[in-house]
């Protein structure tokens, strides 16, 4: 990847982590609420963290740099006006949710907050679509990336609210892992559809051998395989509640889900390979 253009994509790969750890996370607490008895104190507390993730993509989407040597478009003004407002309004909504949670209220708060941040996709996805990169691949990679990386950071924070609730059944992390297990899935399924039909390279499994395969096989690795294989083992730990070792596990899955991120990002924008 030319030296330029990895310094161009630095701020949409810290665009599109911070903004899919608060998509993802926030998607998941609010699953988590209404198919579980997750505690208010959890969900309160993964309302907030969603919130200061959003509000930093906020202040950072103000800034992001016009891409003349990336793989993206440039936005019109009034799609980067779309984007920035629905930034604004996923972090109020993201807010307002965890006073409300603390107030043992907002249950709706949660899905117009999913809404925010969906619509937000929506908006990058229209500006940065371009002709190797058509804004319905951009979508759908936000949103599997929102996927893996909000949903692991969720799940980690669950995982370590049993520690000081040791009372809360196992129900809410077993679902937790298994949404989990099931975005990882996907990401496998999408990222193994591109390379095979070639999307962004120059033939089918191109991108195996090509310039970028170090970054490539780097994600399918420690971004995709080896948190398949963590989450699967903190599943097993988490039905026999052993949360302990669930949560170890799923430290580790955080970091390896939040590497994968980074590199997939950085090819996106960089590089137009959807990995």
């Amino acid at each position: 990847m030319p030296d330029r253009s990895v310094l161009e994509s630095l701020a949409y790969v810290n665009w599109t982590l911070l903004f899919s750890l608060a998509l993802g996370a926030t998607a998941m607490a609010v699953a988590l609420r209404h198919l579980t008895d997750a505690t208010t104190g959890y969900l309160g507390f993964t309302a907030g963290t969603a919130a200061v993730l959003a509000g930093l993509t906020a202040f950072l989407d103000g800034s992001l740099p016009i891409p003349v040597n990336l793989a993206v478009a440039t936005p019109s003004p009034e799609l980067a006006q779309a984007r920035s407002i629905g930034l604004v309004v996923f972090t109020i909504m993201l807010v307002l949710e965890t006073i409300a949670l603390r107030r043992g209220h907002g249950r709706r708060l949660g899905l117009v907050a999913v809404a925010a941040g969906l619509a937000t996709i929506a908006f990058a996805a229209l500006g940065w679509g371009s002709a190797p990169l058509p804004s319905p691949v951009i979508a759908a990679q936000l949103l599997v990336l929102s996927g893996v990386t909000g949903g692991v950071l969720a799940a980690m924070i669950l995982g370590h609210w049993y520690l000081v609730t040791p009372k809360l059944t196992e129900g809410p992390l077993i679902l937790a892992v298994r949404l989990l297990l099931a975005a990882l899935v996907v990401q496998a399924v999408v990222v193994v559809g591109s390379i095979a039909v070639g999307l962004g390279a120059e033939a089918p499994f191109a991108a195996l051998t090509g310039q970028y395969l170090f970054l490539v096989w780097l994600l399918l690795g420690v971004g995709i395989v080896f948190p398949i294989v963590l989450t699967v083992m903190a599943l097993r730990t988490a039905r026999t509640r052993s949360m302990e070792s669930a949560t170890g596990l799923l430290y580790i899955d955080t970091a390896a889900v939040l590497a994968g991120t980074i590199v997939s990002a950085a090819l996106l924008f960089g590089a137009g390979l959807v990995v």
